[in-house]
């Protein structure tokens, strides 16, 4: 079995109402089981799920995800699909009992977290006065980045340039070096 890559939840997250979501669709692709297991989860354990633990969309909400995602997965739904939060992901997790959840559950705790890091070492970054603070921002943000993305660094012989596109910022690292030091 695989372990999941953060660029493969990472693209599955969502903003809903402010929140980071991703559909139960989703969700169910992640945890290797079917849409109507998750549900079925949600509504077998209604304590373990407040309200806002899981959003259930509107219909204009709906309609707005599946125009902007076109996912074959959303054309097949005849209900409006759930989206979980951190907190909701982290109770499923608890109740879907596969080896590929608890993988999945595990990349997709470390992903929040580290895009919780990575947003807090910007927002220091923007705050920052002294040039020593701010390299060494860069730099913890530069790590971060890498933590997040391995082997998905796309690298030349004199550069290396991560970009990473969030529905509320946008964090682009570039590293140049020297034409003498590729070599």
């Amino acid at each position: 079995m695989d372990i999941i890559k953060f660029s493969k939840v990472e693209e599955k997250i969502i903003i809903i109402r402010n929140t980071p979501v991703i559909l139960d669709s989703d969700v169910a692709e992640l945890y290797g089981v079917q849409t109507k297991e998750v549900n079925q989860a949600v509504k077998n354990n209604p304590d373990k799920f407040p309200k806002e633990y899981v959003i259930e969309l509107k219909s204009s909400e709906f309609y707005d995800v599946r125009s902007k995602f076109l996912t074959a997965n959303l054309e097949k739904t005849r209900t409006l699909p759930k989206a979980f939060g951190e907190k909701g992901l982290y109770m499923l997790a608890t109740i879907l009992k596969s080896p590929q959840a608890t993988q999945t559950t595990i990349a997709i705790v470390e992903t929040f977290a580290k895009i919780r890091e990575l947003s807090r070492t910007v927002s220091k970054l923007s705050e920052a006065t002294e040039d020593f603070q701010k390299k060494t921002l860069m730099q913890q943000g530069g790590e971060i980045m890498a933590e997040l993305l391995g082997d998905d660094l796309k690298t030349t012989e004199t550069e290396t340039c991560l970009e990473l596109n969030f529905a509320l910022f946008k964090v682009k690292h570039t590293v140049k070096r020297n034409i003498s030091d590729a070599k």
